[in-house]
């Protein structure tokens, strides 16, 4: 059952980045409507020209500033700076992998084999595998389906 609950978490949590993507559409077609009007309000005024090069150099500062929020220009931090995700990902995997073996360990060597799997592989294990697959599978069908 907490396999069940993690994978469909899993897929749901997928869905996160699209939701994140609509709300953000809506509020970008709010602000063109907003920015329409003011245009109109303009184009009456006969300044048309003004204003669509000055949306252009806000959106190129824009644009800028997003880009360059993680870029420093300084080697060193670039790098580390793209590698704290996969770095958090394979400490959790080897603290994961660590566990286990000391999980393995602890057991007795004259234990039946459906015992040691009960222990290595329990419903915890089940339910974080379930849930990390569904995300990645999930997150990688829909991708499709969009496009």
């Amino acid at each position: 059952m907490i396999s069940l609950i993690a994978a469909l978490t899993g897929f749901i949590s997928s869905l996160f980045p699209y939701f994140l993507q609509i709300i953000k559409d809506i509020s970008d077609k709010k602000h063109e409507l907003a920015i329409l009007e003011k245009q109109i309000k303009i184009q009456k005024m006969g300044m048309s020209e003004r204003l669509e090069a000055a949306e252009l150099f806000a959106e190129t500062a824009q644009f800028r500033e997003l880009y360059t929020t993680y870029k420093t220009n300084i080697k060193f931090v670039d790098t580390l700076n793209g590698l704290v995700r996969p770095i958090m990902a394979f400490a959790f995997f080897f603290l994961y992998v660590s566990i286990k073996y000391l999980q393995f360990s602890i057991i007795d060597d004259s234990a039946p084999l459906f015992m040691i799997t009960e222990i290595l592989w329990s419903q915890e294990d089940q339910a974080i595998f379930a849930g990390i697959i569904s995300f990645y599978f999930g997150q990688r069908s829909l991708a499709k389906f969009r496009k």
